[in-house]
């Protein structure tokens, strides 16, 4: 079950990203004492646009788990990773055994393990190390090649338009930095709202926290940017719906066209229009005064 807000948000997060390119589980139990996988990912078969989403494309070319870490995690955090994925690697090994088929060692899900920094003794002490032959950036770091898992120090990669959805996951100023270069890119195309909308929504439940930490704090100012051009979004469909109950009691049914013109419009026109129509006498007047602001 998760716990913390960072995991929830993490889960769907990846999740909104990943389903484009294939199959997305979250919170995916594994057996033996019940385990719990924050992501789990099998790509698609059939091949999809992946440019978009850089470096994390990259990660989801084949069958992978995630887990993303708030804070870095301890040598038995990084070791219970590495059970999951064994447990995983025997779970599937035994059914394709009851199916009679063979299962190779290229068809094993690997694991990514994204924290938002990593400490050279940690890294030394998993093997971790960078793969220039396959042109990974600087911050992905493999563990020895029959381990099937990689290191991702967040704070070390390249400030580039593909790691952007992998900063996003860090902390300070990487995760600051990350929060607005999203909601630019929002802004130029409405396909990553809902990435927005999840963010706001991070921001929100660790507002109503009980007990709100010096951490918690620096992570609701790294999420500002995104929360209120989200809150914007949510006071338009706000304004919005009410306007439509207004007319809609008034008038009856608002065919479809006419209703698409008042979604589209700014707030402080909605709320002009708030008052405008108490003073039509019917929708003629309504599309008078849309075309008047047009």
């Amino acid at each position: 079950m998760t716990r913390q807000p960072h995991d929830q948000f993490a889960k769907e997060y990846l999740e909104e990203l990943l389903t484009s390119l294939g199959k997305v589980e979250t919170s995916k139990d594994v057996k033996s004492e019940v385990r719990e996988i924050d992501v789990w990912f099998v790509p698609n078969t059939s091949p999809s646009n992946t440019s978009e989403l850089g470096l994390l494309a990259k990660m989801a070319a084949t069958s992978c788990l995630f887990e993303p870490f708030r804070n870095a995690p301890s040598e038995v955090e990084i070791r219970s990773c590495l059970l999951k994925l064994y447990t995983v690697h025997g779970d599937l090994l035994r059914q394709a055994k009851r199916e009679k088929r063979s299962l190779s060692e290229g068809e094993l899900p690997c694991l990514w393990i994204l924290t938002p920094s990593c400490s050279p003794r940690m890294l030394n002490g998993f093997g971790g190390k960078i793969q220039e032959s396959e042109n990974w950036v600087e911050g992905v770091y493999f563990l020895p090649e029959l381990l099937k898992g990689a290191i991702v120090a967040i704070n070390q990669l390249p400030v580039i338009e593909d790691t952007l959805w992998l900063r996003v996951l860090g902390k300070g100023r990487t995760q600051k930095q990350a929060v607005e270069e999203l909601v630019q890119l929002s802004e130029e195309s409405s396909k990553w709202d809902q990435l927005l909308e999840i963010l706001a929504s991070w921001r929100k439940n660790i507002e109503v926290k009980d007990n709100v930490s010096d951490e918690d704090r620096e992570l609701i100012m790294n999420l500002s940017p995104a929360y209120l051009k989200q809150r914007e979004e949510w006071r338009q469909e706000g304004e919005v719906t009410l306007l439509l109950r207004l007319l809609r009691r008034r008038f009856g049914e608002i065919a479809p066209d006419l209703e698409q013109r008042i979604t589209s419009l700014s707030i402080p026109q909605l709320e002009a229009l708030v008052d405008a129509q108490l003073d039509f006498s019917n929708l003629d007047d309504l599309v008078t005064w849309l075309s008047a602001q047009s």
